[in-house]
């Protein structure tokens, strides 16, 4: 089947990945050639105050090469650290005139919409914006690393205790 796009970016902390992920990266896959996997760093973390632990860099990293290689992704992928929400899209980054579409959740298709915004207004065309659907747990809200870190949700959405 002929993808849709050559080259789509998804970026994320992608701490314990989970079923969402995997989601999320699958769906990137089905629609370019590529992905461009923007990986935030641990100084971007430190910034997002989140109310939990995050692995470092290299053990997110280490996880995510491992489950693209399960899958047969990673001769297609290429993961990048990403300091901010923009990560390659914007400015004279590396990479930024080569992607063509982005992949977002529901949840974060309003940063995506930014990006557009500053990529016409540095007179680069807009990213094709392919939305994907939450996965949700067995209770009905969405798989996150937050609620697995609280062990209210395993790996893959089933409810822990």
């Amino acid at each position: 089947m002929e993808k849709l796009i050559s080259v789509v970016t998804v970026g994320g902390t992608f701490d314990v990945l989970h079923k969402g992920h995997w989601f999320l990266l699958e769906e990137a896959f089905n629609v370019a050639e590529r992905v461009l996997i923007g990986l935030t760093t641990d100084r971007f973390v430190a910034r997002m105050g989140k109310s939990h632990p995050v692995d470092v860099y290299g053990g997110r990293r280490e996880e995510l090469e491992g489950w693209l290689d399960s899958r047969g992704f990673l001769e297609r992928s290429e993961i990048v650290p990403i300091d901010d929400s923009y990560g390659p899209t914007i400015g004279n980054r590396p990479r930024s005139n080569v992607i063509e579409g982005i992949l977002v959740s529901e949840e974060t298709e309003p940063g995506a919409e930014e990006i557009n915004r500053i990529r016409v207004a540095e007179g680069k065309r807009p990213l094709l914006i392919v939305v994907v659907t939450m996965v949700m747990a067995d209770d009905g809200r969405p798989i996150s690393s937050t609620r697995i870190r609280r062990q209210e949700v395993d790996r893959h959405g089933r409810l822990v205790g």
